[in-house]
């Protein structure tokens, strides 16, 4: 341990040089502030004891500066009296104790076993706190691996149901992936949070899973569909949530696919919810869902395309579509040339 004496007494510095060199520990000594702060920028000391009262800048001011620069650093104050006033100064700029002169000897072997203790607990405290730290980093980044696995687990799933759903049905294929990326593109430039607009594509990947419990050749009919035929497939609404709503998503998809046929002025199935009723992932897919429907063939007719897709968005906004949604998906076909076959990646 190296320790700095500080006292413009000679006979008081070679006292105490004496009693520390006795116990082994490495001293230097200064008669004055200033000497002492070019001891400080020349070696490294552990701890210093310093007199209060002495020409020039004062013991306190020299400890208060000092503690700022080496704040691990342990002070000893040597002083002729002690107050109230002047304990309550020493407590505050962080002194560990105070030696009354005249100096005895075992006083100061007392003050030095004491604050070496102090110092001791205090290094100890800070490698626990380093260790604790350090463990709980490791924690979070295995925590944060885990929830990484698990999440490409879930988004794994959601893959395979599109896959599954368009299997079944040939004429959409592809359907599910353009919705989900107009819908994350729209949600992008709403500004809305990442976790959501990851949400709103992973939704919009597999938002007609319900169309598994809807006959097969109803859904490849190359004719319009009958009022009892249309009747079953507006159930994959329901029939989706009903597949999905055990599955434990960080998103709320089995809510958005449950409600991507609601309409802003609630003429919408299967509950008719109307405007902010409507979870705004879902609002998102809907608008998505009828661009993606209206531009692409489908069984019973050639693609309208993208012109007569977007006047029926213009048309309605406000009414059947969320106004905000339905300019935002405006603005990017308009302005920023959105391609419905080679998404730009926003």
């Amino acid at each position: 341990m190296n320790i700095l004496i500080v006292d413009d007494e000679a006979p008081v510095r070679m006292l105490l040089s004496q009693i520390i060199a006795r116990q082994g520990f490495t001293y230097f000594e200064a008669a004055n502030a200033s000497d002492a702060e070019q001891v400080l920028e020349q070696e490294k000391i552990d701890l210093v004891l310093s007199d209060i009262n002495m020409p020039g800048k004062s013991g306190l001011d020299f400890v208060r500066d000092a503690s700022k620069t080496y704040p691990d650093m342990a002070v000893i104050m040597v002083t002729a009296v002690v107050d109230h006033v002047l304990a309550d100064s020493l407590l505050k700029i962080g002194v560990y104790d105070y030696i009354t002169k005249p100096i005895e000897k075992t006083r100061v072997l007392i003050s030095l076993a004491n604050v070496i203790h102090r110092m001791e607990l205090k290094a100890a405290t800070r490698t626990y706190q380093k260790d604790l730290e350090s463990r709980v980093e490791e924690r979070t980044e295995s925590l944060h691996q885990t929830l990484g696995k698990l999440r490409g687990s879930l988004e794994g799933v959601v893959h395979a149901i599109a896959r599954i759903v368009e299997t079944r049905d040939p004429y959409t294929a592809g359907h599910q992936k353009r919705v989900a990326s107009l819908a994350r593109a729209i949600a992008t430039h709403m500004n809305m949070a990442d976790e959501q607009i990851e949400g709103v594509y992973m939704a919009g990947l597999i938002h007609d899973v319900g169309k598994i419990a809807v006959p097969s050749e109803i859904l490849s009919k190359p004719t319009r569909l009958s009022d009892i035929e249309f009747s079953l497939i507006k159930t994959h609404a329901q029939a989706g949530y009903d597949i999905l709503k055990d599955i434990e998503f960080p998103w709320p998809i089995a809510d958005t696919v449950y409600q991507h046929h609601e309409r802003h002025d609630g003429l919408g199935y299967p509950q008719g919810l109307c405007g902010d009723k409507i979870l705004m992932e879902a609002r998102i897919l809907a608008v998505s869902d009828v661009v993606e429907a209206m531009a692409s063939h489908r069984p019973y007719r050639a693609g309208l395309g993208i012109d007569v897709a977007l006047s029926e968005i213009e048309k309605n906004m406000g009414t059947t579509y969320d106004p905000d949604v339905a300019q935002v998906c405006l603005n990017l076909f308009r302005e920023h040339q959105y391609n419905l076959e080679a998404p730009q990646a926003f």
